[in-house]
């Protein structure tokens, strides 16, 4: 399964489909969930007072360098995440750091 698989690419941005894994003992990519199509992410923050989502926007501001935003999602593990720039570059960026 690659990014593309679990992304929509809308011109000028990118909607990449997320499940959050929080508390746990390390940030960044981990994979993919075949049978839910989405990019599993782990994150270290627990899922209180939006901690998890802002963790969740950090790391992918961090891989991507471009601006990043949960849209979706934000009362659950199955997150929405849309970075906005060259959807290209994302794609790129965030197969790179897995």
């Amino acid at each position: 399964m690659r990014v593309s698989d679990v992304s929509r690419d809308k011109g000028d941005r990118l909607e990449v489909d997320v499940l959050v894994s929080p508390r746990s003992n390390r940030s960044g990519p981990e994979g993919f969930d075949e049978w839910r199509r989405r990019l599993i992410l782990r994150v270290k923050a627990p899922p209180l007072d939006g901690r998890a989502n802002k963790e969740v926007e950090e790391t992918f501001r961090g891989i991507t360098g471009m601006r990043c935003e949960v849209t979706s999602g934000h009362l659950n593990r199955q997150k929405t995440v849309t970075v906005y720039g060259d959807p290209r570059a994302a794609v790129a960026a965030i197969e790179g750091s897995m």
